[in-house]
C-alpha cells in the first residue's frame, strides 16, 4: 500500500499527481469514455417502448430494464441477474485481471476522463500541480482552487440529479427541479448528500476507492494466476535495468528498462508496475502507452510493459487472445443470453389457477358440471389494465363469484369464478381444460388446469 505513504512516516495519505500521457490505449479509453458518460446522461431520457431505458425505484419497489418494467414478483429475475454478475466478474477476472476497473468501472472514468482533465487544464501538469501544492498560497493559487472545486461542484451535482433519475425517474426528477422545493424535500434533501459525496470522491478520496475502499482488488488478488492476462512488466526482457550511457551499446548488458520511472510517474495509483502484479493495479494501461514511448525513443521494440500472462513473459510468448481466453468470453456471453432471454420471454401479465382444495364438482342447471377455482393474477406492466377469464373452449362456460375487473400497475388481484363443462363433454374423472387471460381483447396468457367430472360419464 506504498500509495498511502508518505515518506515521512507510515499511515499517512501520500497525494497523486499522476502524468497524462495520451498514447494508444488512452485515445481509446477516452473514445469508450465518451460513449459512457452521452449514455450515462442521456440514460434516463431515454425510452424504450414508451418506458425508461433503466429505472431502478426501490422507493415504488419499480424497476425497468430495457424498457421491460419489473416488480417485486420478478424477484427471481433479479436473483438470476445477481448471479450471473457474480459469475462474470469472477471469470472476466480470471481472465482478464481488473481491466474492468481502468476501462468501464464509473469511478475511474469520471475521475481520469472528467475530474483530472478538468484539474490539469486549470491548474497545469502534475509537476505545476505538485509544485503549487508544496508552496504558499497566492491569489493565483486560490483562484485556480476557487475555480477547479466550483467545476467539481457543478459537474457533482449533475452526477447526482443523473443518478436520482436513474431512481426515480426522469418524470420526478424534472418535478423536483421545476417545482417549489416545499413540496420536494426528499427529493431535493438526496440531491444535495448526493452532490456532496460524489464531490467528496473526485476531490479528496479519489484512488482510495479502488486501492482500499472497492474489495474487487482483494477478488482479484484470489482470482488470478498464471494464466490471467493483466498489465504487467516483461521482467524478462527488462532486467537489468539502468540508465543508457553515451557511446556504448547499454543493451549488450542490461535489459530493455531505461529507469526512467516514468511508468511510476503515470499511474494513478501510484504504484511501480515493475514490483509485479499488485492489487491496486486497475489495469488503465498508462504505463504501457508512457513505455512504448520512451521505446520508441531508444529503438527498442515496444510492449515492455504490455498484456501478459505471467507463463507468456517466462516462456517469450506474444500476448494472444488464447482458447482459454475465448471459452470465459463464451460463458460470459452464454450466461447473458440465457438472462436476456428470460427476460424478453416474460409475459407483462401473470396468471395461476388453482382448483379449490377439498371440493368436487358440482351439478348445475342445464346439463352443467362445475368446479370452483381461484386464480391469482400479476400487473406486470406499468400501466391500469382491465381483464377476464375465459374458456379456450367456447362450449365451456366462467361463472364469477369474484370478478377480477380492473387490476392497477404493479398490482395483484384474485378471482373465484366456476367453470361449467357440459356433462356431455366429460369422458373420464380428469378433464384438461385451458382458460385464457384477455386484457384490451387479446390473449394474454393460456394456462392449462384439471376439472374434476363424474365418473360415470
Amino acid at each position: 500500500m506504498e500509495a498511502l505513504l508518505e515518506g515521512n512516516g507510515a499511515g499517512e495519505r501520500k497525494w497523486q499527481y499522476p502524468l497524462i500521457r495520451k498514447g494508444k490505449y488512452y485515445k481509446w479509453r477516452s473514445w469508450l469514455s465518451y460513449f459512457y458518460l452521452v449514455f450515462f446522461f442521456a440514460g434516463p431520457f431515454m425510452r424504450i417502448n414508451g418506458q425508461p431505458f433503466l429505472l431502478l425505484n426501490v422507493i415504488d419497489r419499480q424497476f425497468v430494464i430495457l424498457g421491460q418494467v419489473f416488480w417485486p414478483q420478478d424477484i427471481f429475475l433479479f436473483m438470476l441477474a445477481s448471479l450471473v454478475f457474480v459469475v462474470c466478474v469472477v471469470l472476466f477476472t480470471i481472465a482478464f485481471g481488473r481491466m474492468f476497473c481502468g476501462w468501464i468501472c464509473p469511478q475511474t472514468i469520471f475521475m481520469e476522463m472528467v475530474f483530472r482533465k478538468i484539474e490539469e487544464w486549470i491548474e497545469g501538469d502534475a509537476n505545476k500541480r505538485k509544485k503549487r501544492d508544496s508552496g504558499p498560497w497566492t491569489n493565483e493559487k486560490f483562484f485556480k482552487k476557487l475555480v477547479k472545486h466550483a467545476l467539481f461542484l457543478i459537474i457533482s451535482f449533475l452526477i447526482a440529479n443523473t443518478f436520482l433519475a436513474y431512481i426515480t425517474g426522469s418524470e420526478n426528477l424534472i418535478k423536483i427541479i421545476t417545482e417549489p422545493v416545499s413540496q420536494h424535500w426528499v427529493g431535493f434533501l438526496s440531491i444535495c448528500v448526493f452532490t456532496i459525496v460524489f464531490y467528496l470522491v473526485y476531490s479528496r478520496v479519489r484512488e482510495l476507492v479502488c486501492t482500499v475502499i472497492c474489495p474487487y482488488g482483494r477478488l482479484q488478488s484470489v482470482l488470478i494466476d498464471e494464466h490471467t492476462l493483466v498489465v504487467a512488466y516483461n521482467d524478462v526482457r527488462g532486467e537489468p535495468r539502468g540508465k543508457l550511457l553515451r557511446n556504448v551499446d547499454s543493451h549488450d548488458i542490461k535489459g530493455d528498462c531505461v529507469d526512467c520511472n516514468l511508468c511510476v510517474a503515470v499511474c494513478p495509483t501510484g504504484i511501480d508496475i515493475r514490483n509485479g502484479t499488485q492489487i491496486e493495479c486497475v489495469n488503465c494501461t498508462a504505463c504501457i502507452d508512457v513505455c512504448d514511448e520512451v521505446m520508441d525513443k531508444i529503438h527498442r521494440p515496444r510492449s515492455l510493459i504490455g498484456f501478459f500472462s505471467k507463463n507468456m513473459i517466462n516462456s517469450r510468448e506474444k500476448p494472444s487472445f488464447t482458447a482459454r481466453m475465448k471459452g470465459y468470453a463464451a460463458v460470459i456471453i452464454l450466461l447473458i443470453g440465457v438472462l436476456c432471454y428470460f427476460i424478453f420471454s416474460r409475459k407483462d401479465m401473470d396468471m395461476t389457477i388453482m382448483r379449490s382444495a377439498g371440493m368436487l364438482y358440482q351439478e348445475q342447471k342445464g346439463g352443467y358440471i362445475s368446479n370452483i377455482y381461484n386464480a391469482g393474477i400479476i400487473n406486470k406492466t406499468n400501466k391500469t389494465k382491465t381483464i377476464t377469464v375465459r374458456a379456450e373452449d367456447p362450449a365451456i362456460k366462467i361463472q364469477y363469484i369474484q370478478a377480477p375487473g380492473i387490476i392497477l400497475k404493479g398490482e395483484e388481484t384474485k378471482a373465484i369464478f366456476f367453470v361449467m363443462i357440459p356433462a356431455s363433454q366429460i369422458h373420464s374423472f380428469k378433464t384438461d381444460v385451458r382458460l385464457q387471460l384477455i386484457s384490451d381483447n387479446k390473449i394474454i396468457q393460456t394456462v392449462s388446469t384439471t376439472f374434476v367430472g363424474p365418473m360415470n360419464n
